[in-house]
């Protein structure tokens, strides 16, 4: 069993595609890890609907191609259409982040995924999920990387949210 993170984002009915997401990973691969719920400012969208992003991650067998097309279905299954403009409002969006210790171009996927060391709404909860977790190229854990990071004009904070009854995340 390898340990896959993705980062899970929505902006349109956000609560709901975002319960959907973590119902099906668990349905899937069992019940997932989960960071705290952050709400963010669009990074590059027109649109400014603001996103709920957070981090999964979950033990799977499957390898990183089966996994991307996993992605997307749910993603499909939620109204995300395929060949949507990349900044367009997003009912789902779901990356892998890691699969593992793997890197490189894998079946169509680059890992580990650039937004890990670019941006706050993936970082920030990663590091707070897997603290001590290395980064499969640079072996910085992610703690250490979001003390570094520098998040600019990127704003996001944590927000309350549950899922089936049980709190996942709480404002500070």
């Amino acid at each position: 069993m390898t340990l896959v993170t993705v980062s899970i984002g929505s902006n349109i009915d956000r609560e709901r595609h975002v319960l959907a997401c973590l119902d099906a990973i668990a349905e899937t691969f069992g019940e997932p890890r989960v960071s705290r719920v952050f709400e963010s400012e669009p990074v590059g969208f027109e649109d400014g609907r603001n996103f709920y992003n957070l981090v999964a991650a979950f033990h799977a067998t499957r390898p990183v191609g089966e996994l991307q097309a996993w992605c997307k279905e749910i993603e499909a299954a939620n109204g995300r259409l395929p060949g949507s403009p990349k900044f367009s409002p997003r009912t789902l969006d779901i990356d892998l982040l890691t699969v593992g210790d793997q890197c490189g171009h894998i079946d169509g996927v680059e890992l580990p995924r650039d937004e890990i060391l670019h941006h706050a709404f993936v970082l920030w909860p990663l590091a707070e999920l897997l603290p001590d977790t290395p980064h499969p190229e640079n072996g910085r854990t992610y703690a250490e990387l979001w003390a570094r990071f520098t998040a600019g004009d990127q704003h996001l904070w944590p927000v309350t949210f549950d899922w089936h009854g049980r709190p996942v995340s709480r404002p500070d």
